[in-house]
């Protein structure tokens, strides 16, 4: 995705667009009315009667206003009970959630359709055969608000849950994690040494990569016969002057020289916060700060640690099918190859991703047997997916589990327990595990 896409992404995302767009569809919609009206004889707005479409607007401006005010200070406190109990990076998740942007767009939509309608009614600018669109109009928004606000209701059982926030971070995570397999440069090639007359290109600011648009540095590469090594990835953190990529430019970059080089570092979007677009660790890592904030003394819900445990095993069970996936294709020849040739990038590593899931649960969980039990279990399922590389990194990771548990379960029973997991997986035949 180009940077201005993404960009375009973003904003499309925030709360107040689709509220604006309600808005501006509203009353665009109250103000067709006038001009349609001239198409309907008068006569019909005799059977609908004068005051009939009055009422009902006076009714719907009278009461969404109020509506909307509630459903917001809602969804304002779903969020900080989310951040409360899972993660304050999980809040842009629920802000950009479709179905509460849209009970509050629409909400705000027929209030301001209503006002509209009633400023256009008390103007007379509504003849008879305009009052019977407008009141065709209303019934339909009022329809449209029935249902919205049932939908809304359903929606408030869930909203601001440890549970259901667990669930958006996950499925915010598995895109990205998935693509990963598939293009694990982003769609360009691996790293590379760049040569010395390579030229470094600097951060000329500090923060989080949010967004790297590989397909330009891909078609600048092309146009000037460049060859670029980015050092950088989605979620990696820079510093003022840092080395974020290089460029190596036989014929030269052209004149002026930073010129060009700011074109470049356009390519790298920096800010104070990651994102989870093209960042799987970022998706992993929240879900590991929900289940360090659930192991904490003041809160102590080993339970919200094993489904984040087991969310995260599902999210790498998916990442190792598309891995053996793309072994099958390399074998058969079938691979698809880099769509950017020209830029080289630093890739992620799998012992990155599973330390990302799991290591915090292993350090704060391992004096709490039942934690211990389901990483173990988890663990266990990730070597059997059939991708030895994510075999390997699991049976490490089970490594750094037991050994901290061993420090960190205070009584010998809870020892044994652990021994009698280990024993279990480790057989011949593997037991269900309760």
């Amino acid at each position: 995705m180009s940077r201005h896409w993404w960009l375009a992404l973003q904003v499309a995302r925030r709360l107040w667009f689709r509220a604006t767009l309600y808005a501006v569809i509203a009353a665009i919609t109250a103000v067709l009315g006038i001009a349609l009206g001239r198409f309907i004889p008068d006569s019909l707005s005799d059977v609908i009667g004068t005051k009939a479409v009055d009422a009902i607007l006076t009714i719907i401006a009278s009461s969404m206003l109020t509506v909307t005010t509630f459903s917001l200070s809602t969804l304002v406190s779903a969020t900080s009970a989310a951040a409360t109990s899972g993660t304050p990076r999980a809040i842009s998740l629920l802000l950009q959630d479709r179905t509460a942007q849209s009970a509050l767009s629409t909400f705000l939509g027929a209030f301001l359709f209503s006002l509209v309608g009633l400023i256009a009614l008390n103007t007379g600018l509504y003849g008879g055969g305009g009052r019977v669109v407008l009141f065709a109009v209303t019934l339909a928004v009022v329809a449209l608000i029935v249902v919205m606000l049932l939908r809304w209701i359903d929606h408030l059982a869930g909203l601001g849950q440890v549970s259901e926030t667990i669930r958006r971070v996950a499925d915010a995570t598995e895109p990205p994690l998935t693509a990963l397999a598939g293009r694990p440069y982003l769609g360009a090639v691996g790293w590379a040494t760049p040569p010395d007359t390579a030229t470094a290109v600097l951060a000329d600011d500090a923060g989080f990569i949010r967004h790297l648009d590989i397909a330009r540095l891909q078609a600048m590469a092309e146009a000037l016969d460049l060859t670029f090594y980015v050092r950088v990835r989605p979620g990696d953190y820079c510093w003022l002057g840092q080395p974020i990529a290089y460029v190596d430019a036989p014929k030269g970059l052209g004149e002026p020289d930073e010129d060009n080089l700011g074109e470049i570092k356009q390519v790298f979007t920096i800010g104070p916060q990651r994102s989870y677009d093209q960042d799987p660790l970022f998706g992993l890592t929240v879900l590991s700060e929900i289940a360090s904030r659930a192991l904490s003394p003041g809160i102590n819900d080993p339970g919200t640690a094993n489904d984040v445990t087991v969310q995260a095993a599902r999210l790498m069970t998916r990442l190792g099918q598309a891995f053996v996936e793309r072994r099958r294709l390399e074998i058969e020849g079938a691979e698809e190859a880099a769509d950017f040739k020209r830029v080289h990038l630093m890739p992620i590593t799998t012992t990155e991703l599973m330390e990302a899931a799991y290591l915090p649960i292993a350090r704060d969980g391992a004096g709490m047997i039942e934690v211990v039990t389901t990483m173990l279990q988890a663990l266990y399922g990730l070597t059997q997916v059939g991708d030895a590389e994510l075999a390997d990194c699991a049976r490490r990771m089970g490594e750094t589990v037991t050994a901290r548990a061993r420090e960190g379960l205070p009584h010998d029973m809870d020892r044994e327990r652990l021994d009698a997991i280990l024993e279990k997986l480790s057989g011949p035949e593997l037991h269900p595990l309760r």
